[in-house]
């Protein structure tokens, strides 16, 4: 079996952290499969990580303790192959580089996310 030509882009990706800088991240809710699973580990630098996990209940969880409007995501490169994405980006409070996340996304056949990973530092920024 040959694997799928990757993208030069990730657009579920790219419209996932889109709606989640809007004022209605809650909309994100709606990309989410049924059997959706994630683990977003959060680092503040030094010692200070959060490892966010579970399923939908702990999604929204997640989403009521963000700073809502503070901090934004900005692409540097992605790609996609087949039903997976991939996303390198900055994250920017008031504007300022903060940290360098990857966020990894596995779809399903309808196109929502059954699988999310995402990884963030501020020990080491691209730009």
């Amino acid at each position: 079996m040959t694997a799928p030509a990757p993208s030069a882009t990730a657009p579920f990706l790219s419209n996932w952290f889109a709606i989640l800088d809007s004022d209605d991240a809650d909309r994100i809710l709606d990309l989410i499969s049924d059997d959706f699973s994630f683990s977003i580990l959060f680092s503040t630098g030094g010692d200070g990580a959060t490892d966010f996990h579970g399923g939908r209940a702990e999604m929204e969880g997640y989403l009521a303790q963000r700073e809502v409007g503070v901090r934004t995501h900005h692409l540097l490169t992605a790609s996609a192959a087949g039903p997976d994405e991939l996303f390198l980006g900055e994250v920017r409070r008031s504007g300022e580089p903060e940290a360098t996340f990857v966020a990894s996304a596995r779809l399903d056949g309808t196109g929502r996310v059954r699988r999310l990973l995402i990884g963030r530092s501020p020990a080491l920024l691209f730009t």
